[in-house]
């Protein structure tokens, strides 16, 4: 018996030994794949294939590629918008390239400054004498935007065009919160600062919907004169202004409506679009599945580009950015952590920069991240090299206080920015215990003494204190803007309490100096800084992170063929009304979760498309499906 069990121990530790070695090789192996990049060399000629699945973004963010795993969902891709600029314009000018094939058939859409960004460089590839060919089963407002730079849009059948245009209901919850017995404790300064008004009103307030209306209108005009300009013989008053007669010339087919109003050009199945273009680049060799053409996909083609990137020169201007919502710790990228931000800029100050170019797409976030990343920019500054600031879909509240370091600041008329001001909303919970008979009774010495209490209530006293933290941060906001654009304190609370403005009514009020995308701002600062041109590396800050984002996804899409998902205008209006229910979610977090008095434009991310779906499902069947299971056992 003593034998037996000593062989049975063996056994048990050969077994335990054998699991852990197979654990270990399957992870080494998950990560040599997942660390893999591109592989150059291998574009071909014919078309350039950008089959953008997933949002474009300004800043890709990292995907926990155990998490995904795990979780059983299929990271939604995302694609920064600088390369897919830089991949579309080197195909213009690459041989191979003939044809620009784009399917917009999974597009999620994207921010307004980004995508304006996209659509020049789609239009600067016609301009090259390139045709470009796109195919989408439902066209929105954000694929319309890409498409009409295009030699022939195609519609499925099954398919059309919806143009929906800017705004839309906004959610109140103060009688929810009265309902509820929560007391929403708000403290703020600006009589445009709405960012609380879902806690404190049942509808929007006048100030609030002056302000957003003039946004509106402004985006709203950028978009039909973009479309209006690509696509001259376009119907967009007649497809936005009277949909029921539009669809009832066409028989209420939306496809052949989308003909008749100029927004299409024909109509095909993806396969039928993939026969027109191998006419033009020929027929893909290697493969035999119905529409192939000879193409180069976007990711191979991005890689050669990347590698051919000379970074020998001496001079170097740095690119750092800062993209998301603004907090106080280590998170992004695609979020902008202020602890991360700050390394990435104190670890390049042994690096000679010879200027640095601050891109901001923020709509804010903690008044302590904002200014923990403003003065790691004034040690960059200190060094007198030239600051400029390049804004993208939106640099307001945070996002601002961050710009003012700048020498000059570039933006966009899309470009939402402003929203000087700060607030402070915190919940507490007596009137819901007291219901409950819960009673709360103590001993204080004074009128801060546990204060501030959520279970009890807020005291006067500390009432008293918070608001005044919150005016004096809103008065120091106000120090900032004032010193760095060279005006008064008056002045500055005029352009300020919370009032959002578009990029051009900025520049007219002094708040942007003119307009300008990131080349243009990296441009100025090398001029700035006497560098001759073409004579200086750009060096983007923290580009070395490992994105694991776009093969993950590959991966866990392609392990049963394709994710599912509806593709047709009605999961068009779907996808919309699931991000509201997402924004449900991010209010409730903002009220209960928010730290710190905040200088954030909650109105801002509600006027741009959503630059961040949720994931979906990953497929049940293949190797990584098993490779869960046998995890999760």
């Amino acid at each position: 018996m003593v034998f037996a069990r000593k062989v049975w121990k063996l056994l048990v530790a050969i077994k335990d030994g054998l699991a852990l070695i197979f654990l270990l090789l399957f992870f080494l192996a998950l990560f040599a794949v997942l660390s893999a990049r591109p592989n150059p060399g291998v574009v071909r000629d014919g078309a350039l294939l950008l089959d953008i699945d997933g949002v474009v973004v300004e800043e890709v963010a990292p995907v926990d590629p155990f998490a995904a795993l795990l979780s059983n969902t299929v990271p939604t891709r995302e694609y920064a918008a600088r390369d897919l600029v830089r991949t579309i314009d080197a195909a213009a000018s690459d041989e191979r390239i003939e044809v620009l094939a784009l399917d917009l058939t999974g597009f999620l859409g994207g921010g307004g400054v980004n995508l304006q960004e996209v659509s020049a460089a789609l239009q600067r590839f016609k301009a090259a004498g390139k045709p470009i060919y796109t195919h989408a089963v439902a066209y929105g407002d954000s694929a319309m935007l890409l498409a009409a730079h295009s030699d022939e849009i195609w519609v499925d059948p099954l398919g059309g065009v919806a143009i929906s245009g800017p705004g839309g209901e906004n959610l109140y919850y103060a009688d929810a919160l009265e309902r509820f017995n929560v007391t929403a404790n708000v403290y703020r300064v600006g009589t445009y600062k709405s960012a609380v008004e879902p806690y404190t009103q049942d509808s929007m307030s006048p100030e609030a919907r002056e302000n957003l209306s003039q946004l509106l209108a402004t985006l709203w005009e950028e978009w039909r004169a973009t479309v209006r300009q690509a696509r001259p013989d376009a119907d967009i008053e007649l497809v936005t202004s009277d949909v029921e007669g539009w669809l009832a010339r066409s028989g209420n087919d939306i496809a052949q409506a989308s003909l008749a109003a100029g927004l299409a050009d024909r109509i095909g199945t993806r396969v039928e679009w993939g026969e027109r273009i191998a006419q033009e680049v020929g027929e893909d060799r290697w493969s035999e599945e119905p529409g192939s053409f000879a193409a180069t996909e976007y990711d191979p083609f991005l890689a050669e580009v990347n590698s051919g990137i000379d970074l020998g020169s001496d001079a170097k201007i740095g690119v750092v950015t800062i993209a998301g919502t603004i907090s106080d710790g280590t998170a992004g990228p695609g979020s902008a952590g202020a602890e991360r931000i700050a390394n990435l800029l104190d670890n390049a100050l042994d690096d000679d920069l010879d200027a640095l170019v601050v891109r901001v797409n923020s709509p804010g976030g903690t008044v302590t991240g904002s200014e923990t990343i403003r003065r790691a920019i004034l040690r960059h500054k200190a060094k007198g090299i030239p600051i400029a600031v390049s804004m993208g879909n939106y640099a307001a509240s945070g996002g601002y206080w961050v710009a003012t370091p700048a020498d000059r600041i570039f933006a966009e008329p899309q470009t939402l920015t402003g929203s000087i001001g700060v607030f402070l909303v915190v919940p507490s919970f007596e009137e819901l215990l007291a219901e409950y008979g819960v009673n709360t009774d103590g001993v204080r010495t004074t009128g801060l003494s546990g204060q501030p209490d959520i279970f009890s209530g807020f005291s006067e006293e500390a009432d008293t204190v918070l608001q005044a933290g919150v005016e004096t941060t809103y008065g120091r906001f106000l120090n900032l803007v004032a010193e760095s654009r060279g005006i008064s304190l008056e002045r500055a609370d005029e352009l300020g309490q919370g009032r959002v403005w578009d990029g051009g009514s900025a520049r007219q009020l002094g708040l942007v100096d003119q307009f300008g995308d990131l080349e243009t701002a990296i441009a100025w600062a090398a001029e700035r800084a006497e560098l001759p041109t073409d004579e200086f590396d750009v060096v983007y800050l923290g580009d070395d992170a490992p994105q694991y984002g776009s093969i993950l996804s590959q991966l866990l899409a392609s392990d049963s063929g394709q994710a599912e998902g509806g593709r047709d205008i009605a999961s068009l209006f779907a996808q919309r009304e699931m991000a509201r229910f997402a924004q449900v979610t991010s209010d409730i977090d903002q009220l209960f979760g928010a730290q710190g008095i905040q200088a954030r434009c909650v109105e801002c991310t509600v006027l741009q498309p959503v630059s961040r779906v949720s994931s979906s499902p990953a497929p049940d069947a293949g190797w990584l499906a098993a490779m869960r299971a046998l995890w999760r056992d």
